[in-house]
């Protein structure tokens, strides 16, 4: 097989590629290659609407399945890719299948990170990454009374949230002195203990996982590092993902943790372009960025760059958490703040952070305050200097700050 445009993966930024390919005048064949055998669908929701049984499978789906045979985009699921040759531009499948590209968009994502302590392999423990993943934990949950969730990041946090929901007994258990200390300031990783706590999760900080604790093969508990055992009918392991990058660093691509790209989303390799959760963007400070957003808007970038538009990927980056009835919205990176700004009163459930950086502001966390989200990614943009006292009050409207 060829394609004038082969695609790996088929998540978020893979499709957003194949779609905006259509929509800017790309004549050529296109190859939408997965691991994953379900059609393309929507990730966000599997932590949240899908595990709860909110929202079907159907309701989930990126586009209707008729929608890629009239684009002339071919899905070709339940595709491993093990090697690329990028001398011969053709990719190998562990399935046995070699296709060949003229250009390459390399969109895999990534795949959990897992513990590798005794026990790890047991029946009973999950992690949540595709379709298939939840529809196993969901399938396990009907005999399930007691979980711990491991990592108190978002994915940990939101599944502990629909978990508790769902009536469960729910442990969090976090290595650091607090949740979501890698990707927030103190205030916001105390508010949502504080909530967490108050609907019934128990919050286990400071605490690392000797081993997980079995019978016949089946998980009963989880060992802690100061000896205590909790008891466990599921454990859900959210520790963050490992980019799926390996086929790309070995044919000589740069990069290590994710595949380096330039402006243009260009790995080293000739022909072959990387996106989503597995890029490291060089407009971006060199980081991996894991969101639906910056997946299809380096999608589109690209899309444009193989239509003749050259346009660099300059975009500012949002991310989002539903947990309870609290909407986590955020805009910007705040990799390396060194101050920040309370906006609001946490107690009332609607608040902002604002990150600063050299006085500069870099970023925004907003819960249940939608105007403050609205208004102060023009803040970020701008790398607006405003004194932390006028941030501070909630009485002044941030987009009279941007304006000024």
């Amino acid at each position: 097989m060829h394609y004038d445009c082969l695609i790996v993966g088929s998540g978020h930024g893979g499709t957003q590629a194949a779609t905006s390919l259509r929509q800017h005048g790309f004549q050529g064949s296109i190859g939408l290659l997965s691991e994953d055998r379900d059609p393309p669908y929507e990730r966000p929701p599997l932590s949240k609407d899908y595990l709860l049984g909110d929202k079907g499978f159907e309701r989930i789906l990126i586009r209707p399945a008729e929608f890629w045979a009239s684009r002339y985009i071919d899905l070709l699921l339940g595709h491993e890719v093990l090697k690329v040759d990028a001398r011969a531009k053709q990719v190998l499948c562990a399935q046995g299948a070699t296709v060949s590209y003229g250009h390459l968009v390399w969109s895999a994502g990534g795949r959990p990170r897992r513990l590798s302590c005794p026990g790890h392999d047991l029946q009973g423990i999950h992690t949540i990454r595709t379709r298939s993943d939840v529809d196993r934990l969901v399938e396990d949950l009907g005999r399930a009374e007691r979980v711990v969730v491991v990592g108190g990041g978002y994915i940990g946090l939101e599944a502990a949230a629909a978990l508790t929901k769902l009536g469960k007994m729910v442990t969090v258990v976090e290595a650091m002195d607090r949740v979501l200390a890698r990707v927030a300031a103190e205030p916001l990783s105390r508010f949502y203990e504080r909530e967490h706590r108050d609907h019934g999760v128990e919050i286990r900080l400071k605490a690392g996982i000797e081993s997980f604790v079995g019978s016949e093969g089946r998980l009963t508990g989880v060992l802690l590092t100061d000896g205590e055992t909790l008891d466990a009918d599921i454990a859900i392991v959210g520790i963050g993902i490992l980019p799926c990058v390996e086929p790309l660093i070995e044919a000589g691509a740069a990069g290590g943790n994710g595949v380096d790209t330039d402006d243009h989303c260009r790995t080293s390799l000739p022909d072959v372009f990387a996106i989503g959760d597995c890029a490291r963007v060089k407009s971006a400070h060199g980081l991996r960025i894991e969101s639906v957003q910056n997946a299809h808007d380096q999608a589109t970038a690209v899309a444009k760059t193989l239509c003749g538009d050259l346009t660099p990927f300059r975009a500012t980056p949002w991310f989002w958490s539903n947990q309870y009835d609290l909407r986590l919205q955020t805009v910007g990176l705040s990799a390396g703040f060194d101050g920040t700004v309370v906006r609001g009163d946490p107690s009332t459930r609607s608040f902002s952070i604002l990150y600063l950086r050299d006085g500069a502001v870099v970023a925004l966390d907003c819960i249940n305050c939608v105007r403050d989200y609205v208004e102060g990614r023009m803040l970020v943009e701008k790398a607006a200097r405003i004194s932390p006292e006028v941030l501070a009050n909630s009485s002044v409207r941030l987009k009279s700050l941007a304006a000024a």
